[in-house]
This record gives structure tokens, sequence and C-alpha cells, in this order.
């Protein structure tokens, strides 16, 4: 797993994806978080946007995350009492001294996993880090058989200002192998700064996943009690689903 976000796409993260995602996972997220009986896991905190909220309502929530452009950002918006909560790990292999009534993977964490080896390595390492009867949530997207076919081409799916006068523009493509289940997004940052434009552009890729092969993958782990939702609301999947919402109990 190596998706580290470059510190131009963390500078930008909170102005895009307030935008595009706090309408869509945030309440659910908040709530299980609220409901939760005993610590909180986030895995992929990122500059905090579930974290912070999180925390000011007086959860008891700690935070990993791989990239370190992400946990600069979130490391300046919190107490200095706080910063132990977070720290610069991965989901397959972190360390931490307690165990945790819930642990959430939001917005297509799991997805940056690419191998079988490293999802099985995750769920495994997740499940011995929760308390007896605890949850594991974690979210992905329902591939689109049209847009796997025929892919994006330079779609501009944010534009907005960073500051008065100072625009920033986020352009994104993608392309599907099918065989090998991996989608490959090119992002493109435009922004202007003091007057001049800047670009940047960063590459990634996001494991394609099916329900069936959800269902095989959680046999594979240690967990043997799951469901997997079709929306935010826990509604079953229907052929009109857009997110997998996985709901994991040890």
């Amino acid at each position: 797993m190596t998706t580290l976000y470059p510190q131009f796409f963390a500078r930008f993260y909170d102005l895009i994806y307030s935008h595009i995602r706090s309408g869509v996972d945030t309440d659910y997220f908040l709530k299980k978080i609220s409901e939760a009986n005993g610590p909180v896991l986030e895995v992929g905190t990122g500059t905090g946007r579930f974290f912070i909220e999180a925390l000011n309502q007086g959860a008891d929530i700690y935070g990993i995350d791989i990239s370190p452009s992400m946990l600069d950002i979130l490391r300046s918006r919190i107490d200095k009492k706080d910063q132990h909560r977070i720290s610069l790990q991965s989901i397959t292999g972190f360390t931490l001294d307690k165990k945790f009534a819930l642990v959430i993977a939001p917005f297509r964490v799991f997805m940056h996993l690419t191998t079988v080896q490293e999802q099985i390595a995750a769920l495994n390492h997740v499940y011995d880090y929760l308390e007896e009867g605890g949850l594991f949530i974690f979210d992905l997207f329902v591939p689109n058989p049209g847009l796997l076919e025929r892919g994006m081409n330079e779609v501009t799916d944010f534009e907005g200002e960073n500051a008065p006068g100072e625009t920033v523009r986020r352009i994104t493509s993608s392309h599907s192998d099918i065989v090998n289940q991996i989608t490959h997004v090119t992002f493109r940052f435009e922004w202007s700064e003091k007057g001049k434009v800047q670009s940047e552009t960063w590459n990634t890729e996001l494991r394609l996943f099916f329900r069936y092969e959800l269902e095989h993958l959680l046999t594979m782990s240690k967990f043997t009690d799951f469901r997997i939702f079709g929306d935010y609301h826990e509604r079953p999947l229907t052929i009109g689903s857009k997110d997998f919402l996985v709901v994991c109990l040890r």
C-alpha cells in the first residue's frame, strides 16, 4: 500500500471534500462514533474530517494515517494535549496500547489495499484490536460497469475559491484494468496564488471490489459475523446502490 497523499492534495483536501462528501457520509460515521461504548479508532484519519468533530463532541477517538502531509494538517488543528491521539501508521500493522469498541475506515480507505494479502492482513489486524463485541465499519464504491468501460477523461469535478480571488480546480481522469480490478486515477490540480497559476498532478490506484468477492474475503478473515449494506442508512444492497457499507462484528 503506497497511497501517500502529496502536500498539494492535502492542502486542498478539506475544501474539496467538504463540498463533495459532507452530505453523504458525515452524519452516519459521527453517529456511530457517538454511540460507541469505548475508545474509537479512525483508520485513514487524514486532515480530520471526522476526527476533529468527534473529538470536539467528547469522543475518546484515536487516528492513524500513512500520509505525513495529511497528518501535519491535522496536528496543526488540534490541541497539544491531544497530539498523542494521532500517529503515522498503516492499517496492516499499526501498534497501539489499547483495544477499541469501534474501528472505522471511511471514504474508500480499504480500496487502497490492492492485494489480497494486504486486505486479509488489514482485516485480521483490526480484528485483533477490537474489544469483544466491537465493530469494524468501512466503505467502498460499487463499480459502475459503464464507467469502467469508458473511463473518464479530463473531467472537472471541483472548482471553487481557496481564498478571496484565488481559485482551485481539480481535473480527474481514470481508466480501469478489469482483469486486475484496478482503477488508475489521475488528479490534476490547478490553482492561482499571488497572481500566478500553478499546476500539479498525482496518480493513484484503487482496488475494485464486487459483492461476492467481498463476502469471500471477509469469510477468509477472522471475522465470522458481518453484513454488507447498500448505503449509509444501512439499507439492503440493490441494483441502484452506489456504495458498499461493510459492518463487521467481533
